[in-house]
C-alpha cells in the first residue's frame, strides 16, 4: 500500500478493498468450477475464471501503486455485479440457492466503505443484478438445469467467509463499548469518541448529569458550538495535532451549559479537555470532558493565621492570579486570530494600512501577554502556588537558549550581546523553565535599559557547591535610592533617561521570587551612567537540609565586595 496515504480511516479502507481483491476471485472460481462446466464448457468456463481473476489482480495492484480507490472502487464493484447476476442466471435464477449470493454486494461494499453511501451503493447494485441475471438468462436462452445439492456450494462457501469477518468485527465493537463502560466507571467525566474531522460520533450518558446535557446535542460539532469564542482556536489547535500524529493533549476551556434551576440563562463555565490518540493507525480520537473545579490558583486554600496585613496581601495577590487568567485567554485568541489575518487565511487586506493595523494589534497582544503572564506568575510564586520541576541540564545550553532568543533583539539596538560561561560548571540541579526564565527577564532588562552601541554581558563561574552567574551591561545605571526600590513587584525606576522604556516594573521582581524557590540569592551592583550588573548564586546539585557550607562559600566569594558597600557602585543583596 502506498505510505504516502497518511489518513488511517483511509489506510484501513483500502487494505479492506485490497483484501477483497484479492480473495473475491477464489470465492467465485471454486463453486464456477465445479457448476460451469455442465452448462457453458470447460474452455468457457477457464475463461471467465481467468479474466474474473485477472480484473481483481490488477484492480489490487492499481490500489497499492498509487493509492487511489475511486476506479478500483468502480472496477470491482461492475466485475461483481456482471459475475454475481451470471453466476444466478447459470444456475437456476432467483429460485435456485446461488441467488443468496446476490446480498454479497450489499455487505462487501459496506464492509469497504464502512459509511451509509457505501451501503446504499450496495444495494443499488444489488436492485440492478435481479433484473440483470433474468436478462442474461431470456437473451442467451441457457438450458439450466433443475437445482441440485451442488448449487449450495457458492452460498455455503461465501458464508464460511463471511462469519469469521463479522465475528472479528463484533468483538472489536464489544471491546470499544466495554472500554468505554470501564472508563466512565474509572474517572468522573464525559467520554467522547470523535472522528479525525473532529466530529463526534459517540457521548456518554455522563453528559446529562456533568454538562446538564443530553449526549445527542454534543454529537456531530455540538462541543464545538458550545465552546466561548475565546476559547475555539486552542480546541481547534488540539483537534489537529491529534489529526496529524498520535499523542495526548489537554486544554481548559468553557462550555455553554444550562444555567441554574429556574434560569433560562445559559451559563459558560470552565472544564478541562483531555484528548488522545493511542496510534496513527487509531481513526478514532478520545476526548475527555471534565469540571474544572479548581481552575485558578484564587482558589488555592487559605492555611489561617497571619495577620491583616498579610490577608490582604494573600487576598490581593489572589485577585490579580484570577484577573490575569481570565486576562490570558481571549489575549490568546486576538494573538491568534491576528496571526491568521496576517498570514491571508481569511483573506488578502483591501488596503495596505489594514495589515499594518492588525500587526499592530498583534504586537501589542504579546506585550500585554507577557505581562499577563509575569504578574500570573508572580501570584503563583507569593500563594505558593508555583510548581517546580528541579532535573538535571547544562547550564551552557539554558545560556545559549537566551542568548539565540534576545540577539535580535540587542541587534535591533545595536548591542554587543557576549557570553563567558565557565566549562567546569557541567550540570546543574534546578527547574530548567525557571532557570531560563531568570536568564531572559535579566538580559530583556539588561537590553531594555542600555543605549546604543553598548554593551551586554553574560557569566558564569562554579564556587564550591554553587553556581555563580551575571548579567552585566553598559547601561544607565541606578542611584542610591532607586537601588533601595529595585524589584518590589509594579516598581520601575522613572527618570530622564527610563522614560523611553516601557515595562510594569515585574522582571527583578519574578527573578527575586524565581531565586527564592530554589535557595539561591541575588545581589545588585549598580552606578548612575555605568551601567548595572545583576548576580545570582544558586545550588549546583540539590538542596541540603543544612545550608551553612553554602551560606560560608557565598560570603567567602563577596567578603572583598561587602566591605566596599558605598565606596564605588552601589550595591543591594536579597
Amino acid at each position: 500500500m502506498r505510505t504516502s496515504v497518511r489518513d488511517p480511516s483511509e489506510r484501513l479502507r483500502q487494505r479492506r478493498l485490497i483484501g477483497l481483491a484479492l480473495v473475491a476471485p477464489f470465492v467465485v472460481a471454486v463453486p464456477a468450477a465445479n457448476l460451469l462446466p455442465t452448462v457453458i464448457g470447460v474452455s468457457t468456463t477457464l475463461l471467465i475464471v481467468a479474466a474474473i481473476f485477472g480484473t481483481s489482480f490488477v484492480a489490487a495492484a492499481s490500489v497499492i501503486a498509487t493509492g487511489r480507490v475511486i476506479l478500483a472502487e468502480a472496477t470491482l464493484l461492475v466485475c461483481g455485479l456482471l459475475a454475481v447476476a451470471s453466476m444466478v442466471a447459470l444456475t437456476g435464477g432467483t429460485g435456485a440457492p446461488a441467488a443468496l449470493v446476490i446480498v454479497a454486494l450489499v455487505f462487501e461494499a459496506w464492509w469497504v466503505g464502512r459509511t451509509r453511501n457505501a451501503l446504499a451503493v450496495g444495494f443499488g447494485a444489488m436492485l440492478v443484478a435481479l433484473p440483470l441475471q433474468a436478462l442474461l438468462a431470456a437473451r442467451f436462452a441457457i438450458d439450466v438445469p433443475a437445482p441440485s445439492a451442488a448449487s449450495w456450494l457458492m452460498p455455503v462457501f461465501y458464508l464460511a467467509i463471511v462469519v469469521p469477518r463479522l465475528a472479528a468485527w463484533l468483538d472489536e465493537r464489544r471491546q470499544g463499548e466495554e472500554e468505554s463502560a470501564s472508563l466512565e466507571e474509572i474517572i468522573e467525566a464525559v467520554v467522547m469518541r470523535l472522528d479525525l474531522s473532529g466530529e463526534a460520533k459517540d457521548v456518554s450518558e455522563q453528559a446529562r448529569r456533568l454538562l446538564g446535557l443530553a449526549p445527542e446535542l454534543l454529537l456531530s460539532t455540538g462541543l464545538l458550538d458550545r465552546l466561548h469564542v475565546a476559547d475555539k482556536v486552542a480546541y481547534l489547535c488540539a483537534l489537529a495535532d491529534m489529526k496529524e500524529k498520535q499523542g495526548f493533549r489537554q486544554i481548559d476551556v468553557r462550555i455553554r451549559v444550562p444555567g441554574a434551576a429556574g434560569s433560562s440563562i445559559a451559563d459558560y463555565r470552565w472544564f478541562a479537555i483531555e484528548l488522545m490518540r493511542p496510534t496513527t493507525a487509531d481513526s478514532t480520537i478520545t476526548v475527555l470532558v471534565r469540571p474544572e473545579n479548581e481552575h485558578s490558583i484564587s482558589q488555592l486554600p487559605d492555611n489561617g493565621g497571619g495577620d491583616a496585613d498579610e490577608k490582604i496581601g494573600i487576598a490581593n495577590t489572589r485577585v490579580l492570579a484570577a484577573v490575569s487568567h481570565e486576562l490570558r485567554t481571549p489575549l490568546n485568541s486576538i494573538i491568534g486570530f491576528s496571526d491568521m489575518m496576517l498570514h491571508g487565511m481569511a483573506g488578502s487586506f483591501a488596503d495596505p494600512r489594514q495589515k499594518e493595523y492588525v500587526g499592530l494589534v498583534r504586537e501589542s497582544g504579546d506585550h500585554l501577554l507577557s505581562v499577563v503572564n509575569s504578574i500570573l506568575d508572580m501570584s503563583r510564586i507569593k500563594a505558593g502556588g508555583y510548581a517546580t520541576n528541579p532535573e538535571p541540564f547544562r547550564f551552557a545550553q539554558a545560556v545559549d537558549m537566551c542568548q539565540s532568543m534576545l540577539a535580535q533583539q540587542a541587534a535591533s539596538k545595536k548591542l554587543e550581546l557576549r557570553t563567558d560561561v565557565a566549562t567546569e560548571i557541567g550540570e546543574i540541579y534546578a527547574d530548567k523553565r525557571a532557570v531560563k526564565q531568570i536568564l531572559i527577564n535579566l538580559v530583556s532588562n539588561a537590553i531594555k535599559f542600555t543605549p546604543e552601541g553598548g554593551m551586554v554581558s553574560i557569566g558564569a563561574k562554579r564556587v564550591g557547591s554553587r553556581v555563580h552567574f551575571w548579567v552585566s551591561d553598559t547601561g544607565i545605571g541606578m542611584g542610591a535610592d532607586d537601588l533601595a526600590r529595585v524589584g518590589e513587584p509594579f516598581v520601575q525606576i522613572r527618570n530622564d533617561l527610563t522614560r523611553y522604556c516601557d515595562g510594569a516594573g515585574l522582571g527583578l521582581s519574578l527573578v527575586k521570587g524565581l531565586v527564592a524557590l530554589h535557595s539561591g540569592t541575588m545581589s545588585i551592583e549598580s552606578e548612575p551612567g555605568l551601567g548595572t550588573k545583576v548576580t545570582v548564586s544558586l545550588p549546583v546539585s540539590r538542596p541540603k537540609q543544612d545550608a551553612a557550607t553554602d551560606k560560608a562559600e557565598i560570603h567567602a566569594e563577596n567578603a572583598n565586595r561587602v566591605e566596599e558597600a558605598y565606596d564605588g557602585p552601589l550595591r543591594k543583596s536579597a
